[in-house]
């Protein structure tokens, strides 16, 4: 390898990566089962879907600010009852058209998922309220209104679909030795653990938590050129979904922190709190590491996360 470059671009790189196949005997690429080929379709599929989603939302709240912006202090723009009202009532002369009862039952029928007649006729006092206060910038004959109506619609269904696809994930993984290990931790839900395995691929074709390291990218790459020392930093080559997932959960865990007892956060909490205190993101990547390492020998020797049993190894 000394006599390439880092960068494999050039002819010569090539024929000296040819020439090294003669030379050097290299191992036998593991081989994995065609479950984490699946996993791993759904998980960027499910990522897909999900930046299709943030896009429509930005495109629907540009809109929704000029036909009617008070929509969205009502509730959760991403929560399936906004997407309902929006459909129904993209103007504010949509909801002033029709009297309390009629938008308690459309409300009501409208909504996929169970709705109480009570919180249908709260939302509706609080649509009629919004509307009565609404001041929109378009006319209510603007075809932007309708296209509003079809980024809800549109929302409405890859929401569905995101759902769908964890089920799926969660039926064929169910029994699997990783799903259990994953959702033995606290923070970690069905969705992130069925991501995990899908961007993680069969975790036991890591030799030691250096390789897998490596591979997620939060390894340390050091630099230094005579008396220059450029300050250490993770190395960012590896699979940056995989690092997007595990830096979520880490934050996540550390918003359930009184909830639910975890040697991660203790550990996250150690390194902000030392004499050098580390920066947010870098006590992060710590525990990243941490993560990781406990994963790969939970699962190799077939255990579960226990907070008690985490506590010694801690100390030690």
């Amino acid at each position: 390898m000394a006599t390439m470059r880092r960068n494999k671009t050039d002819i010569s790189d090539a024929h000296e990566l040819a020439k090294n196949h003669f030379k050097i005997a290299r191992t036998i690429t593991y081989q994995q089962d065609h479950y984490y080929e699946e996993m791993c379709a759904m998980t960027r599929y499910y990522d897909e879907v999900d930046a299709e989603m943030t896009r429509l939302r930005s495109r629907m709240h540009a809109i929704l600010q000029l036909s009617f912006p008070e929509l969205e202090t009502l509730l959760t723009p991403s929560s399936a009852l906004f997407l309902n009202i929006v459909q129904l009532y993209p103007r504010p002369s949509d909801a002033l058209a029709h009297s309390k009862t009629v938008i308690k039952n459309r409300l009501k029928q409208n909504t996929r998922k169970r709705l109480s007649m009570a919180r249908a006729e709260q939302k509706e006092m609080l649509l009629l309220e919004a509307a009565e206060n609404a001041y929109p910038a378009i006319e209510p004959t603007d075809f932007r209104c309708e296209q509003v109506k079809d980024y809800a619609l549109r929302l409405t269904e890859l929401k569905e679909k995101k759902e769908q696809l964890v089920a799926q994930m969660v039926a064929i993984s169910v029994d699997r030795k990783e799903y259990k290990v994953f959702r033995s931790f606290p923070g970690i839900g069905d969705t992130t653990a069925c991501r995990l395995i899908g961007e993680l691929g069969d975790i036991r074709r890591f030799k030691n938590a250096k390789q897998l390291n490596a591979y997620v990218g939060i390894d340390i790459m050091r630099y230094q050129s005579g008396n220059t020392y450029y300050k250490d930093r993770i190395n960012k080559r590896g699979n940056n979904k995989l690092r997007k997932i595990l830096f979520f959960m880490i934050s996540t865990m550390i918003t359930l922190r009184k909830r639910t007892d975890n040697h991660l956060v203790d550990y996250y909490d150690k390194l902000k709190t030392q004499p050098q205190r580390k920066p947010h993101k870098v006590a992060i990547v710590a525990c990243m590491n941490k993560f990781l390492k406990i994963a790969l020998h939970l699962i190799r020797h077939d255990l579960l996360y226990d907070y008690e049993s985490a506590l010694p190894a801690q100390k030690s």
